[in-house]
């Protein structure tokens, strides 16, 4: 799998950092640069783009307002000086946070992490799923196999989640968007920007929040409340 990429930067050096990084990386291919994101545009205009990696600090608008103006964009990963806007920009759903100057093994760990992504994509949108009863993850080096009916819920902690399962907590590095695209949404669903919920593990729901059966608290979010209070109540609700 060939990865097309472009890099977002107004920096020179930086730009020319990044390119030699992505040249000895076998499975990137750099589509082009830009010095900021209306240049960028022209390039996602023209061609298909599955990674980019963006700047925050740039004239005329900055990486943050980009991805907030902008609706189609690809997978992203934020390289800038600014450490301060890892939040905001997990909050944006990229892939991962680099803060310069990073070194290469920091900036591959980055990319095999989008790889990894797009092959799950790729293999559940093409229907190769190994069974309906559990999935694999990276965890400790490993790849460890979980059922569906083992996790409690799902919590992002910055640019890694947090799987509560019945026997332990698993820290895997994944961001909360690529797992809940993934998993099955009969099953699974999100209830803030932080938490997934397995549906089947709620015991109770008072205002704003939802008790699970290992007694964990989960907050619904304002915005996602009365989508979640209708996917998990649906038509099971028996009134007077």
């Amino acid at each position: 799998m060939k990865l097309k990429c472009i890099i977002v930067d107004d920096e020179p050096i930086a730009r020319k950092v990044l390119q030699e990084y992505i040249e000895d990386i076998d499975f990137l291919e750099l589509a082009g640069s830009a010095e900021n994101p209306l240049k960028a545009n022209v390039i996602l205009s023209e061609q298909a783009i599955d990674l980019m990696f963006l700047d925050i600090n740039m004239p005329k608008l900055n990486g943050i307002e980009f991805l907030r103006t902008s609706s189609s964009l690809p997978l992203v990963i934020m390289t800038t000086a600014y450490a301060e806007y890892a939040t905001t920009g997990f909050e944006l759903d990229v892939m991962d946070y680099l803060v310069k100057p990073f070194s290469f093994e920091r900036f591959l760990k980055a990319c095999n992490k989008v790889k990894d992504y797009c092959e799950l994509k790729n293999q559940s949108a093409n229907g190769n799923k190994i069974s309906n009863d559990h999935f694999f993850v990276k965890c400790d080096g490993k790849i460890e196999k979980v059922l569906y009916s083992e996790v409690i819920y799902i919590e992002a902690m910055l640019n890694y989640i947090v799987l509560h399962t019945e026997a332990r907590k698993m820290i895997v590095y994944l961001t909360i968007k690529s797992i809940i695209e993934q998993l099955p949404q009969d099953i699974f669903l999100k209830v803030h920007k932080s938490y997934i919920v397995n549906v089947n593990k709620i015991k109770s729901i008072e205002g704003n929040e939802i008790k699970l059966s290992n007694g964990a608290k989960v907050t619904i979010s304002q915005n996602f409340y009365d989508t979640v209070i209708k996917e998990i109540v649906k038509d099971r609700m028996i009134k007077r």
